[in-house]
């Protein structure tokens, strides 16, 4: 921790690329707040000119926020060519971590991490989040793996990895725009006291890796699954019929989804990032004490 402080690490791509300006940006900003609320410290994570920065000042993210897509998406690889060039990313999860881990910060709020695509099996299109999960010791917070990917087998690839994913308040696998996706976490933890032991004991013997945790978008704003997967399957054909793929497969699925629900689904996006926001000041508190 930065000074003896809780520090919860935010990402930027949700800035440049999850949400139009200029909402994008007073979602951070509300983000950022809500951990101040919490009793933590918000450190906005993104490549700046080439620099590793965590933690912006207003005006950077506003930046992030008007450039939009302007803005590489920066995952592990795109690390060295940024920095080289002097250029500016956007992070995802993967970069979050790495660079959160670089400032000593033990926590991360997202609203939901990359994983294993459908159709993987012919596309092998898997996150590089998941592969950083396995070797980054980071606390990652989240309302599950994207209800565009196939929560099934991201949850084997975590699995096989050895990172524990854990439910907060609940043993179901939340499925990013609802609660419930008939998958089961591997184990079910109450309080940000109980998240705060397990990382520790989990880095103190060494076992390297960072943890998942599930937190269940707030029960008033969760979406009916089975109106939101008739959504997500509709946005995948879309996407296999333009011929979308790599990167710019979920950035694609999110702006379709949110077309097709008349906003509904970015409205829930919101409130489960500043859920995760709160629950991220006070895992971050507890592993302070």
């Amino acid at each position: 921790m930065m000074a003896g402080q809780p520090v919860v690490a935010l990402e930027s791509t949700i800035i440049s690329h999850g949400m139009p300006y200029p909402q994008n940006v007073e979602t951070a900003l509300r983000v950022e707040e809500t951990v101040r609320q919490a009793g933590a410290v918000p450190a906005t994570i993104a490549v700046i000119g080439g620099r590793l920065k965590a933690g912006l000042s207003a005006d950077e993210i506003d930046m992030l926020g008007k450039k939009g897509k302007d803005v590489p998406k920066a995952s592990r690889r795109d690390l060295p060519v940024l920095v080289a060039r002097g250029s500016d990313g956007a992070t995802t999860v993967a970069t979050t971590m790495i660079i959160a881990h670089l400032a000593g910060i033990q926590v991360f709020a997202t609203g939901g991490i990359g994983g294993v695509h459908r159709g993987a099996e012919k596309t092998m299109d898997i996150s590089a989040d998941l592969e950083e999960l396995a070797r980054t010791p980071v606390m990652v917070i989240c309302a599950g793996a994207k209800a565009i990917l196939d929560l099934g087998l991201t949850l084997e690839y975590l699995e096989t990895k050895g990172v524990p994913v854990i439910g907060y308040g609940t043993e179901e696998l939340p499925a990013f725009y609802s609660r419930q996706s008939g998958f089961k976490v591997d184990y079910r933890l109450d309080t940000p006291e109980e998240l705060a032991a397990a990382f520790r004991a989990q880095q103190e013997m060494g076992l390297g890796g960072g943890m998942l945790v599930t937190n269940p978008i707030p029960t008033e704003f969760a979406m009916d699954p089975v109106q939101i997967g008739a959504v997500i399957d509709q946005a995948v054909a879309d996407a296999c019929q333009l011929g979308i793929h790599g990167k710019e497969v979920t950035p694609y699925l999110l702006a379709r989804v949110a077309e097709i629900t008349s906003g509904d689904s970015l409205a829930a996006n919101i409130q489960l990032v500043l859920n995760n926001a709160r629950l991220g000041a006070l895992a971050a508190k507890a592993l302070t004490r």
